[in-house]
């Protein structure tokens, strides 16, 4: 038997938000003359995104009088800093991260008890004792569980904990190894009208996801995974901790960078195997343009990474959890078998292959 993905838990906050909500929220809060509210509404409405999911209710309003987390007051001021911002991660995350594990726990069939191994992933909020420790025992985990966390590798941190858990797996082959990722983005906003901070408040929602990876004869079994560094991309995508919140930069080069980091990636990938003979990707949906650009690299149609493209209409960019809502996807669809080749990038420019076998 291999290590295998044999059941996902997904969870959201609150209700979806529409992408033409959030715009006219960021319209206001950026300040924005009519000339330039075109230009903000034109991004958002061509960014692939339709809804997203925020912690954070005051996305859904025009008028400062309902905000709720942000001054009522058209200049947003005081700001929040951030220690107001890790206050709703702390408070809204572990409630998350027990509902995407009690779905994933559920669709297994497996208790609590019987967890050996817990990884927390995220990049948007920390503390200590952590996430997992706060809900260690709500779920019922054993005291005995051994637990890690993953911090601030941004979006493609889950697959570092894929392949942690396979290499558990491998070790131990009674582990049943519990992946837990949380991020809440939007607690971030930041309200400077800049190209950084533009580009993040149009992609980015919030989520967790809850993955268990044990040996198994069914699932997405775990084959074969590389990384691949493009240091030149260093300062085009980073990911900082400042004084109202994480800051983002994030360059309008990432497209163009991606891309020539995919030519070199595809190379040493068909060093491994024929690349040639997968028909299903799952490429993390960063945007509606980075998918393009590497599917264009690969030469692969749209409908071979659909889930992506559905994942990324529905949800925005979740950071590392969303190659997990891909991964879902594609476990609970019946036409889909046969290797799966899925693809993370993140702040370094880190770009991460995992190949997968669906059985």
């Amino acid at each position: 038997m291999n290590s295998q993905i044999v059941s996902i838990g997904l969870a959201n906050p609150g209700e979806p938000i529409s992408q033409e909500k959030i715009s006219r929220f960021m319209q206001l809060a950026h300040g924005l003359d009519p000339q330039e509210s075109r230009k903000l509404g034109f991004i958002y409405r061509k960014s692939g995104i339709r809804q997203r999911y925020s912690a954070l209710n005051d996305f859904n309003f025009e008028d400062p009088a309902k905000f709720e987390f942000f001054p009522n007051n058209r200049s947003l001021e005081p700001f929040p800093g951030t220690a107001k911002r890790m206050e709703v991660f702390r408070n809204v995350a572990p409630v998350l991260a027990q509902t995407a594990i009690r779905r994933c726990l559920q669709e297994a069939q497996l208790p609590p008890s019987k967890v050996t191994h817990l990884v927390l992933v995220s990049c948007t909020g920390m503390y200590a004792p952590g996430v997992e420790m706060d809900i260690i025992q709500t779920i019922g985990f054993p005291n005995t569980i051994e637990r890690y966390a993953i911090h601030f590798m941004g979006c493609y941190a889950a697959f570092n904990g894929i392949k942690l858990a396979d290499r558990i797996c491998r070790s131990e082959p009674s582990a049943r190894v519990l992946i837990v990722g949380v991020e809440l983005c939007t607690i971030h906003f930041q309200k400077a009208y800049n190209e950084d901070n533009v580009i993040a408040n149009a992609l980015f929602g919030d989520g967790a996801a809850a993955v268990l990876v044990k040996n198994a004869e069914h699932g997405l079994a775990i084959r074969q995974y590389q990384s691949n560094i493009l240091i030149e991309g260093e300062t085009d995508m980073a990911w900082t901790i400042g004084d109202f919140g994480f800051e983002m930069r994030l360059s309008k080069y990432i497209p163009d960078l991606l891309n020539r980091g995919i030519l070199e990636l595809r190379k040493n990938l068909e060093n491994k195997f024929d690349i040639a003979q997968i028909r299903q990707f799952a490429i993390h949906p960063g945007g509606k343009q980075i998918l393009k650009k590497i599917e264009s690299a690969f030469g692969i149609e749209e409908r071979q990474n659909g889930h992506a493209h559905q994942v990324l209409e529905k949800f925005g960019n979740m950071s590392s959890v969303t190659i997990l809502y891909v991964l879902a996807a594609i476990l609970e669809d019946p036409a889909i078998e046969g290797e799966v080749l899925a693809m993370g990038f993140g702040p370094g420019l880190t770009l991460e292959t995992l190949l997968l076998q669906k059985s």
